[in-house]
């Protein structure tokens, strides 16, 4: 016996279908830092987070084929978080270094960074690292930066870590703090906006650093992200995002 198609039979078959379509893509608990600007940020107009990473990030997953299901923390419980599993994805202007490597996964590189020093505009004494002994230095809790200021200055200065980017520059703002060492394009990001005519960014590039989104050792979207990345690379796409951040794209070696 033949079934006659209705074309009310037709919509709710081809509904169906596009909600079990909807249903087999995953979602996966992605971790971020909400105070890394520009790389993540929560805009105040929508609450929503916005930056460099979170387009990174919303565009890999478009291509890789999951939904981002995103937490915010403060950056020192980030790698923990996704240790532990309960993050399987975690993006957050992470410096991909050996130690952290031995506890999560890392994609391949999608920024290449370093830390640089930030000081009040009225500091003519502060032109390099050397400079900072027997001064008040500020930087970020679990950070790179905090490492490489213990391992350069060791108790020749007064190392303060800060949970949060903002608290380190109102230190430096509210002279409690001689200096701040972070990444470079967060320093340089804000020495031209909030800190613009109060600040001013000295001395070399220090410690060449290299981001990767971070994952729970054996995820399997490592290799899918990896995949997403080159694509974005190679079509323009990773340009287009950091041309919006940071204006010129970097050219290729």
């Amino acid at each position: 016996m033949q079934t006659k198609l209705t074309y009310s039979m037709i919509a709710a078959a081809l509904a169906l279908g596009s909600t079990a379509a909807l249903a087999q893509t995953p979602s996966v608990n992605v971790a971020t830092d909400p105070s890394f600007v520009p790389f993540e940020m929560m805009d105040p107009d929508t609450g929503e987070m916005i930056g460099f990473d979170m387009d990174i990030i919303n565009e890999v997953a478009d291509r890789a084929g999951f939904e981002v299901n995103l937490t915010t923390m403060e950056f020192s419980g980030i790698i923990p978080a996704v240790q532990t599993g309960s993050q399987e994805i975690a993006i957050a202007g992470t410096t991909i270094t050996d130690e952290r490597a031995q506890v999560v996964d890392f994609s391949d590189p999608y920024y290449d960074s370093g830390l640089q020093i930030i000081v009040r505009a009225d500091n003519d004494e502060v032109e390099s690292i050397e400079d900072l002994a027997g001064l008040k230095v500020a930087t970020k809790i679990g950070s790179t930066s905090y490492e490489f200021l213990q391992q350069q200055l060791g108790d020749d200065a007064e190392i303060t870590p800060y949970p949060g980017t903002a608290d380190m520059y109102m230190a430096l703002l509210g002279r409690n703090v001689d200096a701040v060492l972070y990444d470079a394009p967060n320093v340089a990001y804000f020495s031209q906006t909030r800190g613009d005519g109060r600040t001013k960014v000295v001395g070399p590039l220090y410690e060449g650093q290299q981001y990767g989104i971070v994952f729970h050792k054996g995820s399997e979207w490592v290799e899918p992200t990896n995949e997403a990345l080159a694509a974005m690379r190679e079509d323009g796409t990773y340009d287009e995002i950091y041309e919006k951040w940071f204006g010129e794209a970097p050219t290729a070696d």
